[in-house]
């Protein structure tokens, strides 16, 4: 949700492609991608987003926290990332999504918009649960 000169933020998804695949991931037993490359991502949480009302974001702890540590208002990237996050659970169907205590009221944030937009459209997105790790 910071703005990154363009050649440090190529170099940053280089790493962070290393890293997964050095923790172990198998290219050959998962899709590895790029999400800024599927549109589909930011399309989904643009409709997302007009189902979620800003009460319900400003109220997310991880924003007051963000925005306190950034000296300012806060951005609306910061503001609507936990949509975005939604929508990139959602997109896929997920059904369990491996998330840290820290993440856990995100996730509700997502069940709650699943269930909102099918109660709205009719069933569609699985409600995700969420696998919590010991570590």
């Amino acid at each position: 949700t910071m703005p990154k000169e363009p050649a440090v933020l190529r170099q940053n998804i280089l790493d962070t492609t290393a890293a997964i695949l050095a923790c172990g991931i198998d290219p050959k037993k998962c899709f590895l991608f790029r999400q800024s490359l599927v549109p589909e991502h930011a399309e989904l949480a643009w409709i997302l987003g007009c189902l979620t009302n800003v009460p319900r974001l400003l109220r997310l702890p991880q924003w007051k926290m963000k925005r306190a540590s950034q000296n300012s208002e806060g951005s609306v990237g910061l503001l609507t990332y936990p949509v975005l996050q939604a929508a990139d659970i959602l997109l896929y169907k997920s059904t369990r999504v491996p998330v840290g205590e820290d993440q856990v009221l995100h996730l509700e944030l997502a069940q709650d918009i699943a269930q909102h937009f099918n109660k709205k459209y009719g069933e569609f997105f699985p409600v995700p649960k969420a696998i919590l790790s010991e570590l």
